[in-house]
């Protein structure tokens, strides 16, 4: 039985090593960094204080039979305060504080540009405006809504919502490495997201017998050595 545990030992090793050395240098790598530096907080200007309007704002007309609302808040944008509605389906519209008012659907390049600015406390100079589609995300981003990419210098990514400004995400080179790391460390490189399936579950069953047989094989071969001795 020794003889035989330890050939499957063996023989799982090989199976399991190449899963094992993916975990070990992708979590390694993940852990090289605090995860505020992967997140570019150290590239986020602090958020706007919401300015008090001088005449009392106008609520919005809202019909939530049509549309169901989470939420409705001010925000300040550098253009100024607006109201931000925010739907049940994930979706959101701005308002004018001056009438109640509708503003425009989706952001226009002059107006993600300027809030991607003041929001970014980097040194590198926007290079690029391109806008997503919520069903078209880059991979550094992958939030399934639609967003302005401003492009600072060569690798700083500030993504903006297009319905809403909001701030979605600063993204940086050493994220998009991290990101990498991640989809090899759960071995889904495709969606980098899926944490339960087939292969990772198959490749960590193999690590765990590989252990179990070892731990097993390993107290035997010490009573061995200790019997030849004495």
């Amino acid at each position: 039985m020794r003889l035989k545990l330890t050939k499957w030992h063996i023989w799982l090793g090989w199976l399991a090593g190449v899963p094992l050395l993916l975990w070990t240098v992708s979590g390694l790598f993940m852990v090289a960094q605090p995860i505020e530096t992967v997140r570019g907080e150290h590239l986020r200007a602090e958020a706007p204080v919401v300015a008090t309007p001088a005449n009392p704002p106008v609520f919005p007309r809202i019909d939530s039979t049509v549309r169901a609302v989470r939420s409705v808040e001010l925000a300040q944008r550098p253009s100024g305060t607006q109201w931000i509605i925010r739907y049940a389906d994930g979706g959101g519209r701005r308002a004018s504080i001056e009438t109640g008012a509708y503003l425009a659907p989706q952001l226009t390049s002059d107006e993600a540009a300027g809030i991607a600015e003041a929001a970014y406390a980097g040194d590198e100079p926007l290079a690029r405006m391109q806008r997503f589609d919520a069903d078209a995300n880059p991979m550094d981003l992958r939030r399934g809504r639609p967003a302005w990419q401003a492009r600072f210098g060569d690798s700083h990514h500030v993504y903006v919502d297009a319905e809403t400004g909001d701030v979605l995400a600063v993204r940086t080179r050493f994220w998009r490495a991290f990101d990498f790391m991640w989809g090899l460390h759960i071995m889904d490189l495709q969606d980098r997201s899926d944490t339960s399936h087939p292969i990772l579950i198959v490749s960590a069953i193999l690590a765990l017998l590989m252990t179990l047989f070892g731990l097993i094989v390993l107290p035997w071969r010490y009573l061995k050595k200790r019997r030849r001795s004495d």
